[in-house]
């Protein structure tokens, strides 16, 4: 199988922007702990959103900026949507598996750090996993 780079850059941005907001959204969580558990929850996951995004959005910047000087703009409009719809895609499947497991695993005692370490994890890996799969899918990268 061919290595696609613009993939493997992506996923590249996603890792380092997963570290820095789960271990963000960890400290927040425990933070929070003597919040109502689906008040630690939502918050949580804003803190983790506002982080990952932030630093998502400058990356994804400084690695195309110079791509999309030399494309033609039918061809950027086509890709922005495609990866708004693949990222799009994965934020519901990150959304469905974030908040219902984190919430569990507060409800079930466990600690506030931890159990949005593992959270942020599952829901990670399924994200990655369907945006990767929808970008290749609908042949953006």
């Amino acid at each position: 199988m061919k290595l696609n780079q613009q993939l493997l850059q992506i996923n590249r941005n996603f890792l380092i922007c997963f570290i820095i907001s789960a271990s963000l959204s960890a400290v927040a969580a425990q933070l929070l702990s003597d919040q109502e558990n689906y008040l630690n929850t939502t918050i949580t996951i804003i803190i983790g959103y506002v982080i990952y995004f932030g630093i998502f959005s400058c990356l994804f910047y400084y690695d195309n900026k110079s791509r999309y000087k030399s494309m033609k703009r039918e061809i950027i409009k086509r890709e922005i949507i495609a990866l708004i719809s693949s990222f799009g895609i994965g934020e519901i499947i990150y959304l469905g598996i974030r908040w219902p497991s984190l919430y569990y695993f507060l409800e079930i005692g466990i600690e506030p750090y931890i159990a949005s370490l593992v959270s942020e994890i599952i829901s990670t890996v399924c994200y990655m996993a369907s945006v990767t799969f929808f970008l290749r899918k609908t042949k953006t990268f």
